[in-house]
This record gives C-alpha cells, sequence and structure tokens, in this order.
C-alpha cells in the first residue's frame, strides 16, 4: 500500500467518526430541548407557566410575570414578613444597584491620560427589585381585601342615600 492511500483512508475514517459524533450531539441536545425537569425554575417565566388556575394568586403571578416565591427570593424576605421589612430591603437593593454618583476628580498629582472606571450599576437587577415588591404587595392587597368582611347586603338595597326605592 502507498502511503497517500493510507492518509486517504485515515482522513476517510476520521470523517466518518466525526460525522457520527456530530448527529448523536445533535440527537441529544433536541432531546435536552425537549425535556423540561419536574419542579426545576428554569427561568423567571417558569412559574408563570404553571399558574393556570382562576385562583386570585395566579392572577397575580401572571400579571406580573413573577411568583410570589420569587419575589420573596430576590427582596431576601422570609413569608409573612410585614410590610417595613419589604420596604426596607427595597430600598436597600434599589440603592445598592442603582447609577453611583461620581466622585469627585483629585485636584492635585492626576495623570492626565488615566481615566477612573466609570461607575458601574444595573438597571436590570433594579427593575427585577421593583418588581418584586410590586407583586409582594399586590398580593398583601389581595390578602387585605379578602379579609375585610362584605357590607351587610339586607339593610342597604334599593335604598340610596336615605330615600327607598322600592
Amino acid at each position: 500500500m502507498s502511503a497517500p492511500k493510507i492518509v486517504v483512508q485515515i482522513l476517510g475514517t476520521g470523517a466518518q467518526i466525526f460525522a457520527k459524533a456530530l448527529f448523536e450531539a445533535g440527537k441529544q441536545a433536541a432531546k435536552n430541548a425537549r425535556h423540561t425537569p419536574q419542579g426545576a425554575i428554569g427561568s423567571d417565566i417558569a412559574g408563570v407557566r404553571n399558574a393556570t388556575s382562576s385562583s386570585s394568586t395566579d392572577k397575580l403571578t401572571r400579571e406580573h410575570r413573577m411568583t410570589l416565591d420569587e419575589a420573596h427570593l430576590i427582596l431576601n424576605l422570609k413569608q409573612g414578613e410585614p410590610p417595613e421589612n419589604v420596604l426596607k430591603n427595597y430600598e436597600y437593593l434599589f440603592k445598592v444597584n442603582g447609577p453611583r454618583s461620581a466622585p469627585d476628580p483629585p485636584t492635585t498629582g492626576a495623570r492626565p491620560g488615566k481615566q477612573s472606571t466609570p461607575p458601574t450599576h444595573s438597571h436590570y437587577i433594579q427593575s427585577k427589585v421593583v418588581r418584586a415588591r410590586e407583586r409582594i404587595e399586590a398580593e398583601m392587597r389581595v390578602v387585605k381585601e379578602d379579609s375585610m368582611p362584605p357590607p351587610p347586603s339586607g339593610s342597604t338595597q334599593g335604598n340610596v342615600g336615605g330615600v327607598n326605592l322600592s
């Protein structure tokens, strides 16, 4: 056998192996894309996808696109904490992730070519903090409305401004 023939056989075999591996990797990637693990939090929409009933909590989850648990995690709160803690954590996280004021430039000894790094902040995290606060406050309003007793229905029907309409 000549050397060029051996080189061609090696390249052909290598190409076949590579093609088979690429095909199997593509099959596995497609299988992984179709599969969602049970109970896994894949993204901020994972809980929204499961909110299919007509309960007030599910409506709020779809409206705010965030579950109550996610909101508590973002604001570092436990279930049932008072509104003061929600506001305190919100204000702290909003301020920490907001744009920082520029430091005063040094008047002496500064190198003209040396620029300080610009202040960094995260608008994305700030918006998540705001949405988390809104979600928790919406849930608190619903709980408050549900705990209020309904008005008496027998004494006010047909009576407007003290005048009986019957």
